[in-house]
C-alpha cells in the first residue's frame, strides 16, 4: 500500500450527529486514494465506535473504553497515521473550501520552514453569508487545536503533546517547541472551515466551570515550562488579576470556583513542570512575542466576536 500523502484525523466522545454531519460534509475528501481518515472515540457511550464501523468500512476508528482526554487522543491519531500531512479537525467542524488539499500541499511545498497550517474558522450554528476575505498568509504564534495541519516529519521531532493538560494548551505547548526548533506556524485563510459552535451558548454549558479550569491552568502551566523565569511572577500575578477584575468582581463568581481549581492543579503539577521545562531566553521571548496570535476566530466583515 502507498502512503497516503493526506491523513484526516477526528478525536470525538458522545457527538455521533455532529459527526456524521461532518463526515456527510467531508465524504469527498475521505473517499480520495491519497487521504486516510483515522478516528478516535474517547469513550464515547452513544455507539460511535459500532456506528462508523458498520457505516465507514473507509475509516480507521479506534477506541478508549474509557474517557482518557482530547489530548491523549490526539497523540494516539498521530502515532497511527501513515500521512505525509496530517489534518486535525473537530467532530463538530467541516470544510467549507472544497479542495483544501490542495492549498495545504502548496502551502507547505512554497514554504520549507512551516510545520503547521492553522486555517481560517467561521464559528456559528448557521453558515457564512460570504467566504470572501482579505487576509493574507502570514507567520503566527500557534495555531488552532480542532482546525490545523501538521507536516509529520516535523511533528516527530518534538515530545508528544503533554497529556496531563487533558484538554486546552496543547497547541501553545507545540507552538513554544516548533519555535525553539526554528520552524514556522503558518495561518492560511485561503482554508475556511465552518466551527459549528454557538459561542454564547457555550458559557451556559454545564462544564464551563470544568472548561475555564482547563483553559486557565493550562496558561499558568505554559508560563512555567516556556517563559524565562524573571517574567514569570508578572505574567502569573496579571494574569489572574485579569480573571478577578474582567470576571469575578463582575458577578461571575463560577470563574472563582475555576481559579481556586486551577491554582490546585498548578501545584499538584509543579514536578511535571519542572521535569518538561524549554524555556525560552529573554531574546527568544522578545523575538516570539512579535510574532501575531493565531486568528481563531473569523467573521465575513473581518471583525473579531
Amino acid at each position: 500500500m502507498t502512503q497516503p500523502k493526506f491523513g484526516i484525523l477526528i478525536t470525538t466522545k458522545n457527538r455521533i450527529e455532529d459527526l456524521k454531519f461532518t463526515l456527510s460534509k467531508i465524504s469527498h475528501l475521505i473517499h480520495r486514494p491519497d487521504v486516510e481518515c483515522i478516528i478516535w472515540d474517547d469513550g464515547s457511550s452513544d455507539n460511535t465506535y459500532d456506528y462508523i464501523k458498520n457505516n465507514h468500512p473507509e475509516i480507521q476508528i479506534f477506541k478508549n473504553e474509557t474517557s482518557k482526554g482530547l489530548i491523549y487522543s490526539r497523540n494516539r491519531l498521530l502515532e497511527k497515521t501513515k500521512a505525509v500531512y496530517a489534518i486535525s479537525i473537530d467532530d463538530d467542524l467541516h470544510f467549507i473550501t472544497q479542495q483544501p488539499l490542495e492549498v495545504i500541499e502548496a502551502v507547505f511545498s512554497q514554504n520549507n520552514a512551516c510545520a503547521v497550517i492553522s486555517f481560517r474558522i467561521f464559528w456559528s450554528t448557521s453558515n457564512p453569508e460570504t467566504t470572501e476575505h482579505n487576509q493574507q498568509l502570514e507567520r503566527v504564534k500557534n495555531f488552532a487545536g480542532g482546525a490545523h495541519v501538521w507536516r509529520m516529519n516535523d511533528w516527530k521531532q518534538l515530545p508528544d503533546y503533554p497529556e496531563w493538560f487533558i484538554f486546552y494548551g496543547e497547541e501553545d505547548f507545540a507552538s513554544f517547541n516548533l519555535f525553539k526548533n526554528n520552524k514556522q506556524v503558518l495561518y492560511a485563510p485561503d482554508i475556511l472551515c465552518h466551527h459549528r459552535v454557538d459561542l454564547i451558548e457555550r458559557k451556559n454549558n454545564h462544564d464551563y466551570i470544568l472548561r475555564q479550569r482547563r483553559s486557565l491552568r493550562a496558561g499558568w502551566y505554559l508560563y512555567l515550562l516556556f517563559y524565562p523565569i524573571k517574567l514569570i511572577p508578572q505574567k502569573f500575578a496579571y494574569s489572574l488579576w485579569m480573571q478577578l477584575k474582567l470576571k469575578v468582581f463582575k458577578g461571575q463568581f463560577k470563574t472563582l470556583v475555576a481559579i481556586v481549581q486551577a491554582l490546585g492543579d498548578v501545584v499538584l503539577n509543579t514536578p511535571k513542570l519542572i521535569a518538561n521545562s524549554n524555556r525560552l531566553s529573554l531574546k527568544e521571548f522578545k523575538e516570539f512575542s512579535k510574532l501575531p496570535d493565531v486568528k481563531l476566530y473569523w467573521k465575513p466583515n473581518n471583525t473579531k466576536h
